[in-house]
């Protein structure tokens, strides 16, 4: 036999008495290696996870966006990225006259409204600047909201601070500066609630003299099913300057994508800080919509 054919057979022996054995007994994985395997897939899934909970363009389904009604919530926004608001409150008051009398003037839709435009823009991380323009007395507020806390694993809550300043006839007087801070629990995807403190100065502005006002915003978000939403919020003054009635509002909203539509009913039509902490009419309420497209 040949050096060749002697080498040939070889190799055929060893292949035949390799497919003898199970695979196991060959090419077992050294003792633990499952464990290991089992461990490293959990610690990667966890770290998805907490990535995942950190990306300020996540989707927060208890938290789809940066009002309750009028107060702000804790929901980030992305660094160069951008959010469009409309609010919108018609002026007719759903309290007076009969349901044939409420019919004609279509609910109040008939008896103009009160429209402000929001942008806000993510500045930089976890830092948005915000602009406000509202036809009542054409005030313009400008903010600055810091999303200083998450709420996550080893966070019970969420904290964002807004500073704020708005000044009526296009910012060139009665100015309001204002600061407040929300701080919100979310429960689950399911629900949100939300504690706002707030403080005004020159709230009495509108009537020529200087006063201050404190409040305390209380609000909370349900989600029915799905990409609906219950939303009920309400600001007792607690100190300071304290016109008319607290202001409160309640509203059903839908999200689709991007967008947010929430159909309210509010005892007022202001929508800034100040004019929140102003506080709103007895015996009224007003059909509204807040209209939200993030770009995100």
């Amino acid at each position: 036999m040949t050096t060749t054919a002697r080498f040939s057979l070889a190799v055929l022996m060893m292949l035949m008495i390799g497919a003898g054995f199970p695979r196991s007994a060959w090419a077992a994985d050294p003792p633990g290696a499952a464990t290991a395997a089992a461990t490293t897939t959990a610690a990667a899934a966890a770290a998805a996870a907490v990535q995942d909970d950190d990306d300020d363009a996540a989707l927060q389904p208890a938290e789809p966006d940066f009002r309750v009604v009028n107060l702000p919530t804790t929901l980030r926004l992305p660094v160069h990225k951008g959010s469009f608001d409309l609010t919108h409150r018609f002026g007719g008051n759903l309290r007076r006259g009969s349901f044939s009398e409420q019919a004609s003037r279509f609910f109040g839709i008939d008896d103009g409204a009160a429209v402000g435009f929001e942008y806000r823009y993510g500045l930089m991380r976890r830092v948005q600047a915000i602009a406000y323009r509202t036809v009542i007395n054409r005030t313009v507020q400008f903010s600055t909201k810091i999303d200083a806390v998450h709420q996550s694993g080893g966070t019970p809550l969420s904290l964002s601070a807004v500073v704020s300043i708005e000044g009526a006839d296009n910012f060139q007087e009665q100015y309001s500066p204002g600061i407040a801070v929300s701080v919100s629990r979310m429960v689950g995807d399911v629900a949100a609630v939300y504690v706002v403190p707030a403080w005004v100065h020159n709230t009495a502005a509108t009537i020529g003299n200087d006063a201050n006002t404190g409040f305390v915003g209380i609000g909370a978000r349900i989600r029915l099913h799905g990409t609906t939403y219950l939303a009920v919020e309400g600001s007792p003054r607690v100190s300071g300057f304290k016109p008319g009635v607290n202001q409160y509002g309640f509203a059903i909203e839908k999200r689709a994508g991007g967008h947010m539509f929430q159909l309210n009913f509010t005892n007022g039509a202001w929508t800034t800080l100040a004019q929140v902490a102003r506080g709103g009419q007895a015996q009224n309420l007003n059909l509204g919509f807040n209209l939200a497209r993030k770009f995100f």
